[in-house]
Order: structure tokens, then C-alpha cells, then sequence
């Protein structure tokens, strides 16, 4: 494990809100938490009697948005609205490519409120929005991870498999659809992590067999995380670089990692996890599809 770069190693902070972005490499959506809570259960992870310590989850947001600024990265702020609670959760605002995203639609009532503030966080950073059918449920880049130009989709709780063409057709990208079967594992960002375009890390006890054969095809090299690692959110990580920012201290996945030419920083998100998310459902990369060109 290796700790972050020291303060006076940083480069010069930047932090825009949407409405002034100009995407560059490596920007990522962030929403601040004042409005975050359980307030409902939708996932097996919610419960509104294991309520949130707002100023540990502040801290927490804070000391990503630290991780992400001292790397280089653009943190593009959406505005957190109050009733909205996991606005917090900017990977579910849609999945991004080249330019152009496609907006989320959500399963739950409880969250389909977000879709029109998402919409003009896209439309504010400059981005072409395709809005998926209102009866069709697709959750963004919670459930679809981009593996270099190749979309891996999941389906199964949140999201439905059909919606899986549309956002092909309309990212012309292809993509691979993946059944999940665990409700811990209710988005794909909970179990599998692009790590770069020839590595992934995933839980394959999260996925029917023929989805867990599909990964270990297509991708060149897996990490395979076993699920009582998985489900301390180890999988819902993002890489910078090199870097692999996790939810969870990497523990035994420390030295496949390290093998994999990946150093870790690991940044407890415990009061997120209450609501079953982690540091990559706090997280939605802009950029998608530049990076790759």
C-alpha cells in the first residue's frame, strides 16, 4: 500500500462547476454530499435505521476529491439538490463516449428524479444527451464500464438487458452484455473494474457462469476477486494511471495488483457503503473515448 504524494508534490487545484467545463483528460463528475442520507431502501445495502454520519461522509467525499486534484485530475462539480439524496452517485448519471452521453433511467421512483438535473449537467460540460426510452431502465456507468472501446454491460436488477443495444447504437460502440445474479451486487461497478483496456478486476461468484466465462474470453488478463473481498466494495475502485483508488484497503488483491504493474490508494468510504456505494459510484470519468483515441 502506498500513501498519497506529499501536499507540496501536488499539482495546482482544479475544481470547476459544470457550467464552466471544458473537458479535458482526466475529468470526473462529482456531486457533493450535503443532501445525502438513507432515506429509502432499494438495494440489499440500505437501511433507513443505519442512518449516515453526515460529517464522516464529508470527509470522506473530501478526501477523494483530494486523491483525484493531487493526481491531476478535473473534478467537475454537479450541484447536490436537496430530496435527492444519491445525487452523491454521479456514475448513475448516465455512461459517457467521445463527446456524447447517454442519460440514465432509473428503476426506482426514488432516484428518477435526478435524470433532468444530470441532463443539463451533460448539456452544461458540452456534451450531445441521448435520452433512452422512459419505460426502458438503464443506470449509466453503474452498469456499463467501458474495457478500451468495448462497453461491458450488466443486467439483472437495475438495468435491462434491451437497453443494452440502444446504448450501443447510440455510442456506436460495441458492447457485452453481462448477467448479474447476486443482489449485493445489484450494479456492474460493484463487481468488476476496468483496470486498463487489457486488465479488469472481478467478482465472478456476482455473475451467472456463462457471464463469468464471457470476461475471462474477451479480456487478456483478470484479477479475480472472491466475493467476501467484493463485498467490501474492493471491486468499486478507479484507476488513475497507475493508481488504483479503492474503496477498501487492497488487502489480498495488494499483490496481484502490484504483479499487474498497479499501485493502490485505499480511501474507506464507510458511511457511502450504508447506501451500497463506494468510491467509483461517487465517481463519473468525462472523458471517455478521448482517453481511448
Amino acid at each position: 500500500m502506498i500513501g498519497m504524494p506529499q501536499q507540496q508534490e501536488l499539482p495546482a487545484h482544479r475544481d470547476r462547476p459544470a457550467a464552466a467545463i471544458q473537458v479535458s483528460a482526466m475529468a470526473i463528475l462529482m456531486c457533493r454530499p450535503d443532501h445525502f442520507g438513507v432515506e429509502y431502501e432499494i438495494n440489499p445495502w440500505m437501511h433507513v435505521d443505519n442512518q449516515v454520519d453526515r460529517s464522516h461522509a464529508a470527509m470522506q467525499w473530501d478526501a477523494l476529491h483530494r486523491a483525484y486534484t493531487s493526481l491531476g485530475c478535473e473534478v467537475v462539480l454537479a450541484e447536490p439538490v436537496a430530496g435527492l439524496p444519491d445525487m452523491v452517485f454521479t456514475a448513475n448519471a448516465g455512461v459517457v463516449w467521445d463527446g456524447r452521453a447517454v442519460l440514465s433511467r432509473f428503476r426506482h421512483a426514488e432516484r428518477q428524479g435526478e435524470e433532468p438535473y444530470w441532463r443539463s449537467a451533460f448539456e452544461a460540460a458540452g456534451m450531445e444527451v441521448v435520452a433512452p426510452p422512459r419505460d426502458m431502465s438503464f443506470e449509466g456507468a453503474g452498469d456499463a464500464l467501458f474495457v478500451g472501446s468495448t462497453l461491458f454491460a450488466g443486467y439483472g436488477f437495475r438495468t435491462e438487458r434491451p437497453s443494452h443495444r440502444f446504448v450501443g447504437r447510440a455510442l456506436g460502440v460495441d458492447v457485452v452484455s453481462l448477467e448479474l445474479v447476486d443482489p449485493r451486487f445489484y450494479h456492474l461497478d460493484t463487481c468488476f473494474c476496468p483496470l486498463n483496456e487489457r486488465t479488469v478486476m472481478f467478482a465472478p461468484a456476482a455473475f451467472s457462469a456463462s457471464s463469468a466465462r464471457t470476461i475471462r474470453r474477451l479480456v487478456p488478463h483478470v484479477i479475480e476477486v472472491p466475493a467476501d473481498i467484493a463485498a467490501g466494495f474492493a471491486c468499486n475502485a478507479i484507476t488513475v494511471g497507475n493508481r488504483v483508488i479503492s474503496s477498501t484497503a487492497a488487502g489480498r488483491l495488494e499483490h496481484p495488483l502490484h504483479d499487474a504493474g498497479f499501485d493502490t490508494v485505499a480511501l474507506p468510504m464507510t458511511e457511502f457503503m450504508k447506501s451500497g456505494g463506494g468510491v467509483r459510484c461517487l465517481s463519473l470519468p468525462l472523458d471517455a473515448g478521448r482517453l481511448a483515441a
